[in-house]
C-alpha cells in the first residue's frame, strides 16, 4: 500500500519506519531536516512539502503535536490533495472537538477517517507494538486496521469519530493519578522503615496492584526494570503527560464530569512541569515527595 507519513518526531519515526518493514511504500514528510535524514535511512521516500507527499497516497498518517497543527494540516495539505477515497488515520493526541471536526470535514470531502490515538511510548513506537484507541465509522477503521496492525499490538475501536481521542485522554488521566498514588505509597512506605522492594513484593501481589506499580516501578532499583533505573530518561515526557492532562481537564469541563483527582493530579504535574521537568518521564514525580 502507498501510505504518507506526515511527523517523524519521536513517535511518528518509528512508526513510519515499521510500516516500511511491513512492506508499505511510504512517503514522509517533516519539517526538520534531521527527521527526514532518518526516514530516509529507514527506506521512505521522502518530501518537503506535506501536499506533495500526499499525492497518490491510499492512506495518510499523520502524528503531530497537537490540534490546530492537525487541523492546518488536513486543510491545507491533505483533503482536496489526497487522491479522494484515500483512507485518513491521525493517530495525533489532541482535543476530541477538533478531532471531529476535521474527521467531518475529511468525510464531505470524500475520504474515510479515523482518530488513532496511541499508547505505548516510544520505545512501544519503534518496537511495533503500540496500542491505538481508534474512532470513527465501521468502515473506515475496517480500512485503517491493516495500517495500524503494522505499527501496533492492538488496534480497538473505541466507537464514533473522537472516541479514540476520548480514550486516551481519559485513560491518561487515570495513569497520572494512579502514578502519583502509587509514589506517594511508596515513599511513605519507606519512610516509615519498610524496605522499598519488600513493599513492591507485597503490593504487587495485593489489592495495590495497577500498572504504574508492577510494570512501571518509579522508584529505581526497585521492581521491574523502567525508566527510573535509567535517571528517568526515555519512556513518557512529564510534558506529554501534562498536555494530556490539559486536554482531560477541558473536556472534563465541556462535559460537566467531576474529576476532583484528575484536578489534583493536574496540578501536580504542571508544578513538576514547571520547576523545569518536562523532558522526565512522568513517573519522576516521585522527586516530588
Amino acid at each position: 500500500m502507498k501510505i504518507a507519513f506526515i511527523g517523524l518526531g519521536n513517535m511518528g519515526g518509528g512508526m513510519a519506519a515499521n510500516l516500511v518493514k511491513a512492506g508499505h511504500d511510504v512517503s514522509a514528510f517533516d519539517l526538520s531536516e534531521e527527521a527526514l535524514a532518518a526516514a530516509k535511512d529507514n527506506g521512505c521516500a521522502t518530501f518537503t512539502d506535506a501536499s506533495e507527499a500526499v499525492l497518490g497516497a491510499e492512506a495518510v498518517v499523520t502524528m503531530l503535536p497537537n490540534g490546530a497543527i492537525v487541523k492546518s494540516v488536513y486543510t491545507d495539505s491533505v483533503i482536496g490533495k489526497a487522491p479522494e477515497g484515500a483512507v485518513l488515520l491521525d493517530c495525533s493526541t489532541i482535543d476530541v472537538a477538533t478531532a471531529k471536526e476535521v474527521t467531518a470535514a475529511a468525510e464531505a470531502a470524500g475520504y474515510d477517517m479515523v482518530d488513532a490515538p496511541v499508547s505505548g511510548g516510544i520505545a512501544a513506537a519503534n518496537g511495533g507494538t503500540l496500542t491505538f484507541m481508534v474512532g470513527g465509522t465501521d468502515k473506515a477503521f475496517k480500512r485503517a486496521e491493516a495500517v495500524l496492525n503494522a505499527m501496533g499490538k492492538a488496534v480497538i475501536h473505541a466507537g464514533d469519530a473522537g472516541a479514540g481521542q476520548t480514550a486516551k485522554i481519559c485513560n491518561n488521566m487515570l495513569l497520572a493519578i494512579s502514578m502519583i498514588g502509587t509514589a506517594e505509597a511508596m515513599k511513605m512506605a519507606q519512610k516509615l522503615g519498610l524496605d522499598p522492594q519488600k513493599f513492591y513484593e507485597i503490593s504487587s501481589q495485593s489489592s495495590g496492584y495497577c500498572w504504574s506499580l508492577n510494570a512501571y516501578t518509579p522508584m529505581p532499583g526497585v521492581g521491574v526494570e523502567s525508566p527510573a533505573d535509567n535517571d528517568y530518561q526515555g519512556g513518557f515526557a512529564t510534558g506529554l503527560m501534562l498536555k494530556d492532562l490539559r486536554l482531560a481537564m477541558e473536556a472534563a469541563e465541556n462535559a460537566d464530569a467531576n474529576v476532583p483527582m484528575g484536578q489534583r493530579a493536574a496540578s501536580l504535574y504542571e508544578d513538576f512541569n514547571g520547576a523545569g521537568n518536562g523532558g522526565l518521564d512522568f513517573s519522576a514525580i516521585i522527586k516530588m515527595l
